[in-house]
């Protein structure tokens, strides 16, 4: 069996959101609220787990969608593009 490589760095939450067939908005809640396992959102340094965080008067919130577990949850490998 061949081993497969991932790209290194986060899969855009756009790329992630074709990959569903859903809207970027549904991704980052799915993320913040713990339903959709593929990453991490954080504010700060610090881990953002509530959907109620994702005011923007709170700050920019960053997102890291690991190419691995989107690959585990959907059989998608990312290749590296933005969109």
């Amino acid at each position: 069996m061949e081993e497969i490589i991932f790209e290194s760095g986060s899969v855009p939450v756009v790329v992630a959101a074709r990959v569903y067939g859903k809207d970027a908005s549904w991704v980052r809640a799915g993320i913040i609220s713990g339903w959709l396992p593929i990453g991490k959102a954080t504010r700060n340094g610090k881990l953002v787990t509530n959907i109620e965080e994702m005011n923007s008067k709170y700050g920019r919130i960053n997102f890291y969608i690991s190419p691995k577990l989107l690959y585990e949850e959907t059989g998608y490998l990312w290749k590296g593009e933005k969109r």
